[in-house]
């Protein structure tokens, strides 16, 4: 009897952090800041933006013009297709109109933490940032970077779904615990 309690009190956790997830997740937090993080992720073998990627982007973009933010930094790895994912990412914002000088690339953003290390070595003073990602990684990203010491971070969603969102968002719990505990 105790174990279905204890199995109940799991899952009504679990399914109230997901929640909290995907609220947080798709309530934009459009508020002027000094700079943007895109996150990265995958760039197809042909070198174009995955939708995904090209949905941040646009996103930033908006931000962007809209003069909330001010800078750009784009973030990401060395994908298994063999590309950087900063690089085309810039790539993209300048052939949308965004100035090069008003974008950051990070090369080495290969996850959510070295992203946000990254944009705190290169802007040690900066308060305000606003992530850009899809709805499930928004409270990560700013967890990231409250815990490298950015005061303010606000959240600002990729307008795109898909089916893997459901594996995604249940990846999201375990590893947002995992970037609280270390």
């Amino acid at each position: 009897m105790r174990l279905k309690h204890i199995i109940r009190l799991l899952l009504l956790w679990f399914l109230i952090h997901e929640t909290i997830i995907i609220v947080d997740g798709l309530r934009d937090e459009k508020v002027n800041c000094e700079a943007a993080i895109i996150f990265g992720t995958t760039v197809n073998a042909d070198g174009t933006l995955s939708t995904r990627l090209q949905a941040r982007l646009d996103a930033g973009i908006e931000l962007y013009n809209n003069k909330v933010v001010r800078k750009l930094f784009v973030s990401g790895g060395l994908g298994k297709e063999g590309f950087d994912e900063g690089t085309k990412m810039a790539e993209y914002l300048v052939s949308k109109g965004v100035s090069e000088s008003d974008i950051i690339v990070d090369n080495n953003g290969n996850n959510t933490r070295e992203t946000a290390e990254n944009f705190v070595k290169q802007f040690p003073e900066c308060e305000s940032v606003i992530v850009v990602s899809q709805y499930f990684h928004i409270s990560r990203a700013k967890l990231a970077l409250r815990k490298v010491g950015v005061k303010n971070v606000y959240g600002v969603h990729a307008p795109i779904f898909e089916w893997r969102d459901l594996f995604s968002l249940g990846r999201e719990f375990f590893a947002y615990y995992k970037y609280l505990i270390f």
